[in-house]
């Protein structure tokens, strides 16, 4: 959504903008609500490209976004249509963006690779959504940044949530069977829960930049950081999964 952080976020940024790498996304009408349902009500063109990275900059009290990430992965063809890039690339030529990214999804992310102009792709994986491991791969050998999100799938997996909710842009199998047809609890050991398998998993894609993990208090973010920290699986076991999900 195109700049929606709350007031006091706003105010504590505006004096430490040096500190912080901000990233927006654009293509949501100005007079959406920010609870309305999205899909379907995006406006790729020039002049509402430019007006939501006006009110990014408005929101957020700064002179320039780091990141404008292009929402809800739209063909090529509609981009050509509206001049979204060029307008991108205006934006950037004038210091009010230094990056210019998509959140890119099948089927439209190959022809968005293929383009050449994204700086950076924001792309669902995780051992429950793998179906992008191989775009993953192509961004990356491209020269783009890849920013994961759905790092852990929403938690579905781990025992708060107990497979009540389902990844996001996901449309394969339920995450509960995925994971059971690849049977991969017999991978976990050292006491490693199906959370941390999974947050691990996404880590080790070698073509992965950065993820972005859900957390709605410090302990799940003190939780998170430390699951993060052991790094990546073991080579073996990474291999072993990716396998098992390509059997099921």
């Amino acid at each position: 959504m195109p700049g929606q952080p709350g007031d006091v976020v706003d105010q504590g940024l505006s004096s430490r903008r040096s500190e912080f790498f901000l990233a927006s996304k654009c293509g949501c009408p100005l007079s959406m609500a920010p609870d309305a349902v999205t899909i379907g009500q995006h406006d790729y063109s020039a002049a509402n490209i430019r007006a939501d990275v006006e009110q990014s900059l408005r929101r957020l009290q700064t002179d320039h976004l780091d990141l404008v990430q292009v929402h809800l992965s739209p063909p090529r063809s509609e981009m050509e249509a509206g001049g979204t890039i060029e307008e991108l690339q205006s934006l950037r030529a004038e210091g009010k963006v230094r990056f210019i990214g998509m959140s890119g999804t099948l089927p439209n992310l190959p022809d968005q690779i293929a383009m050449g102009v994204f700086d950076v792709f924001q792309i669902p994986y995780s051992a429950l959504q793998p179906e992008h491991g191989e775009l993953i791969s192509r961004a990356a050998d491209a020269g783009a940044g890849v920013l994961i999100r759905g790092a852990v799938a929403r938690g579905t997996a781990s025992e708060n949530k107990n497979w009540t909710v389902q990844p996001l842009s996901s449309s394969g199998p339920a995450a509960q069977d995925r994971w059971e047809a690849a049977k991969l609890d017999e991978l976990l050991d050292d006491g490693m829960n199906r959370h941390e398998f999974i947050l691990r998993f996404t880590l080790s894609h070698p073509g992965v930049s950065s993820a972005i993990v859900g957390t709605s208090n410090p302990g799940h973010l003190r939780s998170n950081v430390e699951m993060a920290s052991r790094g990546p699986l073991p080579n073996d076991v990474y291999a072993e999964a990716r396998r098992r999900l390509a059997a099921a």
